[in-house]
């Protein structure tokens, strides 16, 4: 599995950014600067040259300021300049960033073709936590038994430059990665019934989950991303078998209780005889030691309550 997970260079950097509330000032500054500029040389017929330095001054002045951005707590923006990448801010504020800085990531062909798609992915990336519920999926568990299983999965984005750079679509690649780990565990582990000191999806939820959390921690690795928590939701086995195993079931706890019900009955007849024998109650027999035996295994272990029958003669009659 690890071998197919492809490894890529990108790492996060962190990038510098001037204040935005100082660049602001400056920017304003700029653009009234040119537009009193340009009127004043307008009134006195200033050379043309001086003219269109005025114009560029104020044409670079409200391009400069395109280039103010905001950050929420918990949100990241990907610089890139031309194609390259230039850093990440992580810092929550009001800031300035060059204006040529892209506002968006590149898509593929694919992913292009959709509005939908084409809003979501800007520059900027959340880096709260996120729930992702999967759906109930069908699979078949370690003895071939077809269940149905579902699993709720936190992450959060870690590298952001891995998540923009190294996956088309970093949130399809959660989805479907997820699915596939969630599929591959139960895959690998029994339903329930398992050999000696096995886990089990049914008995065994905390290896389960640390073992499904590890998977998706190798798998989302490549996408910058990290997992908090993931645990089965649902786990059943399919309709087509499950009243036969519900069957088993019944079956496997009737045998269970009976086998408690019978242990505990010899423990009883036994402590029965070996109370007659040291208090020499009465001397029995190996015949009729048997014969007590019996009545008393059935009197215990009987479903319904036995009649007594009250022995009118000798103990030998």
């Amino acid at each position: 599995m690890n071998a197919n997970i492809v490894k890529t260079a990108s790492h996060e950097q962190e990038a510098y950014v001037p204040n935005g509330w100082l660049m602001l000032f400056v920017n304003l500054a700029l653009i009234l600067g040119a537009v009193g500029w340009l009127v004043w040389l307008i009134r006195h017929q200033g050379p043309w040259y001086l003219l269109a330095a005025a114009g560029l001054i104020e044409a670079l002045g409200i391009l400069l300021i395109t280039g103010h951005f905001t950050l929420q707590p918990n949100e990241a923006r990907v610089l890139i300049l031309f194609g390259a990448y230039k850093g990440t801010v992580r810092r929550s504020g009001f800031w300035w960033a060059n204006p040529f800085y892209s506002k968006m990531l590149a898509l593929g062909a694919s992913a292009a073709s959709t509005a939908a798609r084409l809003a979501a992915l800007t520059s900027k990336i959340s880096l709260r936590a996120r729930n992702f519920n999967s759906e109930k999926l069908k699979v078949n568990d370690k003895r071939g038994n077809p269940i149905e299983i579902a699993a709720v999965i936190v992450w959060r984005v870690e590298d952001t430059a891995k998540a923009a750079f190294d996956v088309q679509d970093f949130e399809s690649y959660v989805h479907i990665q997820s699915e596939s780990a969630v599929r591959h565990i139960a895959s690998i582990y029994a339903y329930d019934h398992g050999d000696q000191d096995e886990p089990t999806l049914r008995e065994s939820a905390d290896e389960i989950a640390a073992a499904l959390k590890k998977e998706l921690l190798e798998r989302l690795g490549s996408a910058g991303v990290v997992v908090e928590e993931a645990r089965l939701t649902h786990l059943a086995y399919a309709p087509e078998i499950a009243q036969a195993m519900l069957r088993r079931q019944q079956a496997d706890a009737v045998i269970s209780a009976r086998q408690t019900i019978v242990r505990n009955a010899v423990s009883m007849v036994e402590m029965a005889l070996r109370d007659l024998s040291e208090k020499s109650v009465v001397k029995l027999d190996e015949e009729r030691k048997a014969a007590m035996v019996s009545n008393l295994l059935v009197v215990l272990c009987s479903e319904s309550e036995a009649s007594p029958v009250i022995n009118t003669g000798t103990l030998y009659s």
